[in-house]
């Protein structure tokens, strides 16, 4: 008998002892997956997209629907970049836990608001932002109310953790707070300036920098630069010099440098999210790249 109470006991010992088994996380685009590992340090987290691809368009790869369908909880931005691709990840993946309306399935475009809601479409060509638009983890004060809410969900689906999310979402937010006010301060070197985009890719942060993006590339969302286009962007930027032309780094950078060429303006490569192998691995380490890039366009 003292053998067999002896076992239980330590039997009782080895299940205390033991980690709560994680929560494994899906995150849509790398930003997600960044500030998933932030307030849930002990998560399996995997990005089902990179830095050099435009996650308008991404393929429901049998690596994709293999990792949605081990996953507790999907993140994703949600608005415009869900319908290209999502649906039909989530319908192969067949995880009650991420389908549509389920608790595991987060999107940050649901608890905040969008910005360049386009009512009317663009019929065979490009793509617009018909939910608004969808590159919203570009403004800091969004991401903080992002934050926020994933943490709460994380709370909701592993309670027994809960402590731990707390704890790592309050010293995230003092670090984003103290983050945000460097940012404010280097960016009143910003204000007012023009720039020219090619996509509304870094509309939330121009906003947020008080920046003016003065014209496009893509005579309309989503359609590639057009030759007419650029030529008539070339006129009317001639009097009046932006600051830079902006492109993100899965785009090709011919259009913009052909109008730099002929207005003589620097042309700026910037990431659009993170990037891990190129020393970018977190959202403030994001942010820091692109204000100082931004910034040094005036030098």
């Amino acid at each position: 008998m003292r053998t067999v109470s002896k076992l239980l006991g330590l039997a009782c010992v080895w299940l205390v002892t033991q980690p709560a088994s994680a929560l494994n996380i899906f995150a849509c685009e790398p930003e997600w997956a960044a500030l998933a590992r932030a307030l849930a340090p002990q998560a399996d987290i995997y990005s089902a997209t990179h830095v050099y691809q435009d996650p308008h368009y991404i393929e429901a790869r049998p690596s994709l629907i293999a990792r949605l369908r081990r996953a507790d909880i999907a993140f994703c931005s949600g608005a415009a970049l869900k319908e290209g691709w999502l649906p039909a990840l989530q319908q192969r993946a067949a995880n009650p836990a991420v389908r549509e309306g389920a608790p595991g399935m987060f999107y940050a475009a649901d608890v905040v608001s969008t910005i360049e809601k386009h009512h009317e479409a663009l019929v065979g060509r490009g793509h617009v932002h018909a939910e608004g638009n969808p590159h919203l983890h570009l403004d800091p004060d969004r991401v903080q109310t992002i934050a926020r809410h994933f943490s709460q969900r994380l709370m909701q689906l592993d309670p027994e953790q809960a402590p731990q999310y707390r704890q790592a979402f309050q010293v995230w937010q003092k670090h984003w707070k103290q983050k945000r006010l460097q940012w404010k301060q280097q960016a009143l070197a910003l204000s007012g300036k023009s720039v020219v985009v090619q996509h509304s890719t870094f509309s939330y942060l121009l906003r947020w920098l008080k920046l003016k993006p003065v014209a496009d590339l893509e005579p309309a969302p989503g359609v590639s630069p057009t030759l007419s286009h650029l030529d008539t962007l070339t006129k009317s930027l001639e009097t009046e010099k932006p600051l830079a032309i902006v492109h993100n780094w899965y785009q090709s950078d011919n259009s913009a440098r052909w109008l730099a060429k002929r207005i003589s303006v620097p042309v700026l490569a910037l990431p659009s999210t993170v990037s891990e192998k190129d020393g970018i691995s977190t959202l403030d380490q994001l942010f820091d790249h692109l204000i100082a890039e931004l910034r040094s366009a005036q030098l």
